[in-house]
C-alpha cells in the first residue's frame, strides 16, 4: 500500500513541475481515496481464513467473501487453507522391543480448525505436528516387537492419531488420520523372514499332503467295512430265506404226509378197508423182492418164502397199532 501512496505522490509531483499545479492536489487526493479503498476490499476464496492483526495485535478472521478493513491500520498477517491436508513423515530409524532396526514413514491428514490458535498457538505447526508424530511413533514401536508391529499398524495408526489430536487442539490444528505408508526391516532380517515364510508354506503342504492320505485310508477302510457288512447282511439273510424255505418244505411235506396217514385212515375205516390195505402191502412186499432181485446179484429172502401171509401179518400188526391210537379196532392177518 505504501508503495503504492508514493506512486500517486511522485505523479502529483510532476504535475507540479510542469506547471499543473491546479491539478496536483486533485489528482492526489483522487488517487490516495482509490488506493485506499482498494486496500481496504478483501476478497477471501472458498475454504480459507486470512487472519488480520491491526497495529500488531489480533483484530479478526476474514471468513469467506467480500471483507472490508482499515487502511494503513489492520493488514492481513497468515492466510490459512481450512481443507484436509495430507502432510508426509518422512522415513526414520525405530527400535523395536527386541533391538530390530526398523524402517517406518507414514502420512498424516490435518485440518486448520482455529485459525487464530493456528497462528499464534506456535510457529510453524506443521513442523510441530511432523516433529510429534515422529517421536511418538517411536515410541509405539518400541513396545512391540518386531513380528507384532506388522500385525499392529491400526492400533499404532490410534495411538499416534491420539497423541496428536491431543497436542494439536492448542495449536488449532485437528489430527484427522496418521497411515503408515511402509515398514522396511534390514536386508537380513528380509532373507530370514522369507526363509521362515518359506518353511511354514511346505510345513502346511507336507500337512495337508498327510491329510489328505489319511483320509484317503479313512474311505477305503470305511468301504471295505461297508462292503463287508453288506456281504454278511446279504449272507444272513440269504440263510434266514433258505432256513424259511427249508422249514417251510418240511411244514409242506409233513402236512402232506399226515394228510395222507388220515386219508388212509379213514380209508381203512370203510367196508373192505383192510383187505385192500393186505393187498396193498403184499404188493409193496413182493415188488421190494423184484426190485432187489434187478439191483443185485445176491438177494436176501427170509427162511421160508412161501410163508408171505406171515410177513403180510406182521406188517398188518404194525398198521393196526397206529390205528389204535385212533380208536379203530385191531384186524389180525391171515392167509
Amino acid at each position: 500500500m505504501i508503495a503504492k501512496v508514493i506512486g500517486v505522490a511522485i505523479i502529483a509531483i510532476v504535475l507540479v513541475a510542469a506547471d499543473r499545479a491546479a491539478l496536483a492536489i486533485p489528482f492526489f487526493l483522487i488517487g490516495l481515496v482509490v488506493v485506499a479503498g482498494w486496500e481496504a476490499m478483501r476478497q477471501v476464496p472458498q475454504q480459507q481464513a486470512w487472519v488480520v492483526e491491526r497495529l500488531g495485535k489480533f483484530h479478526a478472521v476474514l471468513e469467506p467473501g467480500l471483507n472490508w478493513i482499515t487502511p494503513f491500520l489492520d493488514k492481513v498477517a497468515y492466510k490459512h487453507s481450512l481443507k484436509e491436508t495430507p502432510l508426509d513423515v518422512s522415513e526414520q530409524v525405530c527400535i523395536t522391543r527386541d533391538n530390530t532396526q526398523l524402517g517406518v514413514d507414514g502420512i498424516i491428514y490435518y485440518q486448520v480448525t482455529d485459525p487464530k490458535l493456528a497462528s499464534y498457538g506456535s510457529s510453524n505447526y506443521i513442523a510441530a505436528v511432523t516433529q510429534l508424530a515422529q517421536t511418538t511413533l517411536r515410541s509405539e514401536i518400541g513396545k512391540m516387537e518386531l513380528d507384532k508391529t506388522f500385525e499392529s499398524r491400526d492400533e499404532i495408526n490410534r495411538q499416534v492419531v491420539s497423541v496428536l489430536d491431543e497436542a494439536g487442539r492448542t495449536w488449532g490444528v485437528k489430527v484427522l488420520r496418521y497411515e503408515i505408508k511402509n515398514l522396511t526391516p534390514p536386508e537380513a532380517i528380509l532373507r530370514s523372514m522369507q526363509a521362515q515364510i518359506t518353511a511354514e508354506r511346505e510345513k502346511r503342504a507336507l500337512i495337508a499332503k498327510s491329510e489328505g492320505q489319511r483320509q484317503e485310508e479313512i474311505n477305503l477302510a470305511e468301504g471295505v467295512k461297508q462292503a463287508a457288512v453288506l456281504e454278511s447282511e446279504g449272507q444272513r439273510i440269504a440263510q434266514i430265506n433258505k432256513a424259511e424255505g427249508e422249514a417251510k418244505a418240511i411244514t409242506t411235506i409233513a402236512e402232506a404226509t399226515a394228510g395222507a396217514v388220515r386219508t388212509v385212515a379213514s380209508a381203512m375205516n370203510e367196508p373192505g378197508g383192510m383187505n385192500a390195505a393186505n393187498l396193498k402191502v403184499a404188493e409193496h412186499y413182493i415188488n421190494a423182492f423184484a426190485n432187489m432181485a434187478k439191483t443185485n446179484n445176491t438177494m436176501i429172502v427170509p427162511g421160508n418164502v412161501a410163508d408171505v401171509a406171515t410177513m403180510i401179518g406182521t406188517a398188518m400188526n404194525t398198521l393196526n397199532t397206529i390205528k389204535a391210537g385212533g380208536g379203530a379196532t385191531p384186524v389180525q392177518g391171515g392167509r
